[in-house]
């Protein structure tokens, strides 16, 4: 099984990161697209246009919105546990499970930019103050790495320990990725072109 990863891009204590077993057909990808074209005047849907130089016209009023990603996966701590580990025989997956629920937090700036969470120095508050940030990801798989949020975390426990440690969790994960100027979206739109001009010619080719 390919792995799948999810760290935290940035100084944090604890350092989070997440490996879990991936399948892609577990992956739901969307992005929506909002077309406002109310004003093109004697048309309904779009501007009039006649040839494709007219296309940077008939798109006025088109807004793109973040793409978005659910996952459903198993944390499983089986085989582990076939294995010795100590930590899954104890814990099970309680800690994959915390890791996941910290990425969601709100983290508060510390000293030489360490971040932390907000929860150990004000009681517990969850709400997001104007001191806090969310956890900056990326989400790894195959050969794609995307900078996202984590904005939704749900959990599942289904099998537990004697000691009633969770031992295997359902969990679904909700993120949408953030796309501006960074490293990872400007690596990413050069593999999707690059992508797509390998599709070009695969299918020209097949003619």
């Amino acid at each position: 099984m390919a792995k799948g990863m999810l760290i935290e891009y940035g100084l944090s204590l604890p350092p989070l990161v997440f490996l879990f077993e991936f399948n892609p057909q577990q992956v739901s990808r969307s992005r929506t697209v909002t077309i406002k074209t109310g004003q093109a005047p004697g048309s309904r849907g779009g501007y009039d246009f006649m040839t494709p130089l007219e296309t940077g016209r008939v798109a006025q009023g088109v807004e793109m919105q973040a793409e978005s990603f659910t996952l459903d996966i198993l944390v499983d701590a089986s085989e582990k546990l076939n294995q010795g580990d100590a930590t899954a025989k104890q814990f099970g997956v309680q800690p994959q499970l915390d890791t996941l629920r910290s990425m969601i937090e709100p983290k508060s700036q510390g000293p030489l930019g360490l971040q932390a969470l907000s929860s150990l120095a004000s009681g517990g508050a969850k709400a997001f103050a104007r001191d806090e940030t969310a956890s900056v990801l990326i989400f790894s798989w195959g050969i794609q790495a995307l900078p996202v949020f984590l904005t939704g975390f749900a959990q599942k426990e289904v099998m537990h320990l004697p000691n009633l440690a969770p031992l295997r969790a359902e969990v679904q994960l909700t993120m949408q990725v953030i796309e501006s100027q960074n490293p990872f979206m400007i690596a990413e739109k050069v593999r999707q072109t690059a992508m797509t001009a390998l599709n070009a010619v695969s299918t020209v080719g097949g003619f």
